[in-house]
């Protein structure tokens, strides 16, 4: 190669090393980084040993690595020795294993047939048990039903019991349907006699307990006790019927105590220690019933709390009926008494009132008992009692005669009697019940016969005192009837009356001034027909009408005098009013009458106008408004 090729070739090489990248070349870089292990002297010596010490290291590496390779395969070699010795052993063991088998197969067979018989007889003694468990009881259970002793206490656990005998019996309907029906009849005899015995025991502890239900205690088992009874009509009755009587025995005691002893001996005092003061006698006594029949009611509810409430509703009615009819007696003889004794008739209706009252609130809790008939029976007799009283004392009020009017023609004393009466017992019944019905039986019980009485006693006065008399009286009877309400039709019958009475009044009245102020014969001629001009007629000229209007003038400055002097003793100011404006009217109408006459051109009056000083307008505002 020429010189100038090689230098070429070196110039390449020499470019390439400088142009390569040493630091991007891994591999490069791991080989400087091995020989830096090693090459630790950069000299001459070492740069031309270098290559040998590289062989050296390559040769080293070598051998450790055919070292450790001869270690691993020693290792293998004696793990291949002994899977070769397992493998003898696991094929002697199976062949050991099969010959085993072959000969024990026979005890393998009999042995799962025992199991399988196993298995069998452990699920027929669960079975077996369960049946014990849902269709028998225990013996500790027949011991809680049938008791240590034959008074022995009822506790929870007994009523469990029955509840499990009950559910038994009712299991063996399932077991019937299932086959078994000579299994479950047995089992359903037996579970009928242990019912019968159980509900036989807890019959007799109920009857003697369940006149404590006032025990917090023992309330809750008797609660159940009934509940489980009432599967039993007849026993069910019975329990109740024991339970009326000894609660009407004690009720009665009660209520004799209460009237004789006063409620916890003396606090408060005894009722018939009020018995002067019939009202008050009635009212305690009244009273007491209300107070402890709710209590009664609360407690027969409490017993039949746990039943079937549409199965007792009709028998608690009936108990509580039962145990309420042990007081009518003492009730009725005492109300009897004091309705019979001669009580004023306001005190005989504030009874009725009261026994009104309290029967209607009787009739809601024990509706059609025998205390409600009692209650409605006295009520019927307080009733009858009043009215014949009130009646008596209407009469005794009137008076055997009637009583004639003073000259001041004042109402009677009896009629202030009666009103004042008629007032308080009307200021009673306004608040009571039934209130309308009552209200209008008293007022007729007395306005009718004051009202015939007022008529008999005003019928022997002359006509305008009578007016007066029968004006003051109605007066006085509205104004006490107006103070109430459902008076509408007896006030409007009392004011027709009234306005009759004023009627004639009114026509006494026009008739007196008529009569004084000479208008009867102008009044006459003003009504006649066909006889020529007024002015010549005698009575009828100018100067007969000049003469009436100047005593019309002077009427109208003094009014009173000319007035009827029964006017005065009116008691009522809108009476006398309406009197006087309706006898006024009639005189400003026969003036209207006169006036129109007079200007009238057919009766040849002379300057008609001079006759008059006031037009009928005028006149008639100036008498309305004396």
């Amino acid at each position: 190669m020429s010189e100038k090729n090689m230098n070429s070739a070196l110039v390449r090489r020499v470019n390439k090393l400088l142009e390569s990248r040493v630091e991007h070349d891994k591999d490069t870089l791991e080989a400087l980084k091995e020989l830096s292990t090693f090459f630790t002297e950069n000299t001459l010596n070492s740069r031309r040993n270098l290559r040998s010490k590289i062989e050296r290291r390559s040769l080293a590496i070598n051998e450790e690595f055919l070292a450790s390779f001869r270690e691993v395969k020693a290792s293998l070699d004696d793990v291949y020795q002994n899977v070769l010795a397992m493998n003898t052993s696991v094929q002697s063991m199976t062949n050991r294993l099969q010959v085993t088998k072959a000969q024990t197969s026979q005890l393998i067979e009999q042995t799962s047939k025992l199991q399988s018989e196993s298995q069998i007889l452990t699920m027929q003694q669960e079975v077996a048990n369960a049946f014990i468990r849902n269709f028998q009881l225990t013996p500790s259970e027949l011991t809680v039903l049938h008791g240590s002793a034959r008074e022995s206490p009822i506790t929870e656990e007994f009523f469990s019991v029955v509840s499990k005998v009950q559910d038994i019996h009712g299991k063996c309907r399932v077991l019937m349907q299932s086959g078994y029906q000579t299994l479950a009849l047995d089992i359903m005899q037996r579970m009928t006699l242990l019912q019968e015995s159980a509900l036989e025991r807890l019959y007799r502890w109920t009857q003697t307990q369940c006149k404590n239900i006032e025990n917090e205690r023992l309330a809750p088992l008797l609660i159940k006790a009934m509940s489980k009874l009432q599967d039993r009509p007849v026993l069910f009755k019975y329990i109740l019927d024991e339970y009326c009587t000894a609660r009407r025995t004690a009720l009665v005691g009660s209520f004799i105590d209460a009237l004789t002893l006063g409620e916890s001996f003396g606090t408060p005092n005894p009722i018939e220690m009020h018995a002067n003061d019939p009202k008050r006698y009635v009212g305690d006594m009244l009273a007491w019933l209300h107070q402890v029949i709710p209590v009664e009611k609360e407690n027969i509810l409490i017993l039949v709390k746990g039943c079937d409430k549409t199965d007792v509703s009709d028998q608690v009615k009936q108990a509580l009926s039962n145990i309420t009819e042990g007081l009518c007696h003492p009730l009725k003889s005492r109300i009897e008494h004091v309705i019979s004794t001669e009580a004023p008739a306001t005190v005989l209706y504030s009874i009725t009132t009261l026994i009104r009252f309290y029967r209607a609130i009787t009739e809601q809790v024990i509706p059609e008992s025998v205390l409600d008939q009692t209650l409605l029976d006295l009520l019927a007799l307080s009733e009858k009692s009043f009215l014949s009283r009130l009646q008596r004392e209407t009469r005794i009020a009137l008076g055997e005669r009637a009583e004639p009017p003073g000259s001041d023609l004042v109402p009677a004393p009896s009629v202030s009697r009666l009103l004042s009466l008629l007032n308080e017992i009307l200021s009673v019944a306004s608040i009571a019940e039934d209130r309308e019905k009552d209200m209008l039986q008293i007022v007729s019980c007395i306005i009718d016969p004051l009202l015939q009485e007022v008529n008999e006693t005003a019928s022997r006065l002359p006509t305008v005192d009578m007016a007066v008399y029968l004006l003051n009286c109605m007066h006085q009877i509205q104004s006490t009837l107006a103070l109430y309400e459902y008076m509408d039709q007896r006030l409007e019958r009392l004011q027709a009356q009234s306005d009759a009475q004023i009627d004639t009044l009114t026509s006494e009245q026009a008739s007196s001034l008529v009569a004084h102020l000479n208008l009867g014969s102008i009044y006459t001629i003003l009504q006649g027909r066909d006889q020529g001009p007024l002015s010549s007629i005698p009575g009828m000229d100018a100067l007969s009408v000049k003469e009436f209007t100047n005593k019309l003038e002077a009427f109208l400055v003094m009014p009173d005098v000319l007035l009827l002097p029964q006017i005065s003793l009116l008691q009522s100011n809108n009476h006398r009013i309406i009197t006087q404006k309706r006898s006024f009217e009639v005189i400003g109408a026969i003036y209207r009458q006169l006036f129109d006459a007079c200007h009238d051109p057919k009766n040849l009056y002379q300057n008609p106008s001079s006759l008059f000083s006031r037009t009928p307008e005028d006149l008639l505002q100036t008498l309305i408004s004396q």
